[in-house]
């Protein structure tokens, strides 16, 4: 398995460069950028293409941005596999209103051209939210019936779509979650499986062996139980994830990809994580 860093764990003042540089310098195999909004962003601009500015990966990245990115690609030999977003927090598949249904479509859509675009192979999408006013069955209706739609352009371009199991109060079985995929029934929608997102309810390892090959790709963060909340999540081996029960099941389905950390960034000395959780994932890896 391959160490792997998604960026949101480092500083947000980091330019992209930087992001490569440190995620590179600690010994990570793959980065995972995020896509946002179109936000333009003032940039410090250089003679070599602007590689050192603050570049941010948008839904509307130019042929001229996905060249500077690709460049520090091949630059730092570091490989995007994925790419994540938190779009779908604010446009979910399952909303009661058509339009912001259509654009999490869009944004799906744009989020496959991109990451063909920059090498990689797995997009993550956070599949629905339940509240109050947005009920479960609907939530699986309307995220099934996205998710069947968009199936076929995933599988024409070769990019999986990668469902995030997060505390949205949705899929909260891992036989709902295979029945969800296996009813889709595409080798192009899958899990991306947070491991440190579903302790708060159930066991990884369990997870990992029942999700099996639908599994593309992992997530990973640590949780402590005794305070519960969101404020529970920590860093790798500071929480009460069983590692080596989670490596020995991953083994055992064959998983051989990146274990991509999405941590809270260090309030200083931001670099430091991506020392420290190299380390960490140096060690599970090897469990």
């Amino acid at each position: 398995m391959k160490k792997g860093m998604n960026v949101w764990s480092l500083p947000k003042d980091f330019s992209l460069e930087e992001q490569f540089k440190v995620t590179k310098e600690a010994g990570f195999d793959t980065i995972e950028l995020n896509v946002t909004e179109n936000v333009v962003t003032e940039s410090i601009v250089s003679k070599d293409l602007a590689l050192a500015e603050k570049l941010d990966l948008t839904l509307d990245a130019d042929e001229n941005t996905l060249s500077r990115i690709k460049r520090l690609v091949d630059k730092y030999q570091l490989p995007i596999s994925s790419l994540s977003t938190a779009l779908h927090w604010t446009y979910p598949l399952n909303s009661n209103d058509e339009k912001t249904r259509e654009k999490g479509k869009l944004i799906i859509r744009r989020m496959i051209d991109l990451c063909k675009s920059l090498g990689g192979d797995t997009i993550l999408v956070v599949p629905g939210l339940v509240t109050s006013d947005q009920s479960y069955d609907k939530a699986y209706e309307y995220a099934k019936n996205a998710l069947l739609e968009l199936a076929p352009y995933a599988e024409e371009q070769k990019i999986v779509i990668g469902l995030e199991n997060v505390w949205n109060k949705f899929l909260l079985s891992p036989l709902e979650f295979r029945q969800l995929l296996d009813e889709i029934n595409s080798a192009y929608v899958g899990a991306y499986f947070d491991i440190g997102n579903i302790l708060q309810y159930g066991f990884p390892e369990q997870w990992i062996r029942i999700l099996g090959d639908k599994i593309a790709k992992i997530h990973v963060k640590d949780f402590k139980q005794s305070i519960g909340s969101i404020q529970g999540f920590t860093n790798l081996l500071q929480g009460d994830i069983n590692w080596k029960a989670c490596v020995a099941e991953l083994k055992e389905i064959g998983y051989d990809g990146p274990l991509t950390c999405e941590l809270s960034p260090y309030k200083m000395n931001g670099q430091q994580l991506a020392l420290d959780t190299a380390g960490a994932l140096s060690y599970i890896t090897k469990l």
